[in-house]
């Protein structure tokens, strides 16, 4: 191939190069502002991640070197048994018959890792499954059957509301009630609050993950889904003075005595949507006569201290999923990402001057 002569490269004039080195600044400076915009750092009233972990770390007791919400907890080490049956909804890989090992979480909603549990209206599990090719599936459910809001802003405002004033060591009640009097989309969640039992143990209870998020089979057919942990076992209500009888830690307590009879079990079950269930609103429950499907089981093998137990360093971002299932337009899911990493970030840098509770 004959060789060919490329022209003579002309020297840069010393207006190009200005030029050339002003667009590649400008460029720099666009992305910093995109990375600033996103950070809240250009608009402090914008809500953002920040300002959500801030309210949360107002109402009362000590957080640092904790979660800002759902502070007081235990780890958890398991396993998930498939049965396959949500392959035909899902191509993710803890789906498929088999077993799965699992590290997970059981907390209360409260911001103060030294609170009783009887300040925990709401019980939760949180679980990391993970597949033989690296692939996780991350998941924070709840106890109650619905949110008790369904936007950020809205959670925000609430939290707002649960802020400790100075002069009483406590929040402001009538704060609170107004905002459930002028918020009619959590009146399905405080009449739950108000008349759901109390159990006094975290085994009996059924996590929901409230949000709605998409499975997608083999076909790249989407899904709507939402999905429950309902226990094997029977749920018993227990009455308030026999909870504060057992103190301050009944939780941990009855989750002591119970694993050590065995395994504690749960099936995982999916609920599938029909035409025009709500996929973006977390306050509203789906019908109960839509189509559930018992994809596998849940066994609890041993509790460990959050102290130093595997659960500690893990954050449980619902938005942390494998191939097959993907978020919804919840407009909850990727504030609980920002959320999370935030109030994470926060806590691991803080651990070394304040070490967590061993609980």
């Amino acid at each position: 191939m004959p060789k060919m002569d490329l022209p003579p490269r002309l020297p840069l004039s010393p207006g190009m190069l200005i030029s050339r080195v002003a667009l590649i600044g400008g460029i720099i400076l666009i992305v910093a502002i995109g990375f600033a915009y996103a950070g809240g750092w250009l608009s402090p009233n914008r809500l953002g991640p920040g300002r959500i972990v801030a309210a949360l770390s107002n109402r009362g007791g000590d957080p640092l070197g904790h979660r800002r919400n759902h502070a007081k907890g235990v780890c958890f080490i398991g396993s998930f048994q498939a049965n396959g049956a949500g392959v035909a909804y899902s191509t993710a890989s803890m789906l498929k018959a088999g077993s799965y090992p699992v590290v997970g979480r059981f907390a209360i909603a409260v911001g103060d890792p030294d609170a009783s549990d009887l300040m925990g209206r709401v019980e939760s599990m949180a679980i990391r499954i993970t597949a033989p090719n690296g692939e996780e599936w991350r998941s924070g459910m709840n106890n109650s059957p619905v949110f008790i809001v369904s936007t950020p802003a809205e959670f925000y405002e609430l939290t707002r509301t649960q802020e400790v004033d100075p002069k009483t060591g406590k929040p402001d009640p009538a704060a609170t009630a107004h905002f459930f009097a002028t918020h009619p989309n959590s009146q399905a969640f405080a009449y739950w609050a108000k008349t759901a039992p109390w159990t006094g143990s975290w085994v009996d209870e059924t996590y929901n993950s409230l949000d709605t998020f998409r499975f997608i089979d083999a076909q790249g057919h989407s899904h709507l889904v939402r999905w429950s942990m309902v226990p094997a076992a029977a749920l018993v209500p227990v009455s308030h003075a026999a909870l504060k009888a057992e103190g301050p830690d009944f939780l941990v307590k009855d989750l002591t005595r119970r694993i050590a009879q065995g395994p504690l079990i749960w099936h995982l079950i999916i609920t599938l949507a029909a035409p025009g269930d709500p996929s973006n609103d977390a306050t509203i429950a789906w019908p109960a006569d839509r189509s559930h499907v018992d994809v596998g089981t849940l066994m609890v093998t041993q509790v460990i201290p959050e102290a130093n137990g595997p659960c500690r360093d893990y954050n449980y971002d619902p938005t942390i999923l494998p191939a097959g299932i993907k978020i919804s337009d919840d407009p909850l899911l990727p504030a609980r990402s920002a959320a999370y990493a935030k109030s994470f970030d926060l806590r691991t840098a803080e651990a070394a001057d304040y070490p967590r509770h061993p609980q």
